[in-house]
């Protein structure tokens, strides 16, 4: 039986008038086709469904466009959230973007996924901003999720060189290491995994292939 991953992709498209976001396409897009490559069955989901934004800041060039096609193609049309049934999978993702940053940590639906993951044993991967999903999630006893356990995620620093500390409704890092999770951190920009038990955590785009590759060994 081939295994089965559910991306949740962002679909918070705006943090001001100016400033444009959504997700960050090399988070998606390196994992998708590490999994493809595996024949793994792979579904896309978003809060809202239908078209997903891609942050633009996120396209290099024409040459990442042509090589992430597949991907884009399927952006056009991601399953409401809410409409999946989450037990059917083995690993839920969660690609990065600063739109994760606003949809993401309130959303029941991805939440008690998240939770029922917990619970099943299945695996939890998360890359860059995408662990903002987790900063909601309980355990069974009711603490967070991460508490106690390794993580990787955006740093501080990162969002400081960016320059949108300001715009953000809360510090990822800060917020994590709140809850009680062992942050891990590597220099900005450098590819950087934590793995704690089936949480698989990445710190920045950089780290999207390794947090695939990373998945793939506890499918294995």
């Amino acid at each position: 039986m081939s295994k089965k991953i559910l991306f949740v992709i962002t679909s918070h498209d705006k943090i001001t008038e100016d400033i444009v976001t959504g997700f960050w396409l090399e988070e998606l897009a390196a994992p998708y086709y590490a999994f493809k490559e595996q024949g793994y069955e792979l579904t896309l989901a978003s809060p809202l469904g239908g078209k997903v934004p891609i942050d633009p800041k996120s396209i290099s060039g024409e040459e990442e466009l042509r090589k992430s096609k597949e991907v884009i193609d399927r952006c056009e049309n991601t399953l409401p959230l809410h409409e999946v049934n989450t037990a059917d999978y083995d690993a839920i993702f969660l690609p990065g973007g600063h739109g994760t940053m606003f949809d993401f940590p309130d959303n029941p639906h991805l939440v008690q996924a998240i939770e029922s993951y917990a619970v099943a044993g299945k695996v939890i991967a998360a890359v860059c901003h995408g662990p903002a999903g987790l900063v909601n999630v309980k355990d069974q006893n009711g603490k967070p999720l991460v508490a106690g356990k390794n993580v990787a995620a955006f740093t501080d620093s990162e969002e400081a060189a960016v320059q949108m500390v300001e715009y953000m409704p809360f510090l990822l890092e800060s917020r994590l290491r709140e809850l009680g999770a062992q942050i891990h951190t590597a220099e900005d920009w450098h590819p950087h995994v934590e793995v704690d038990g089936n949480l698989v955590t990445g710190q920045n785009p950089q780290s999207s292939t390794k947090v695939a590759n990373e998945v793939i060994k506890l499918l294995k």
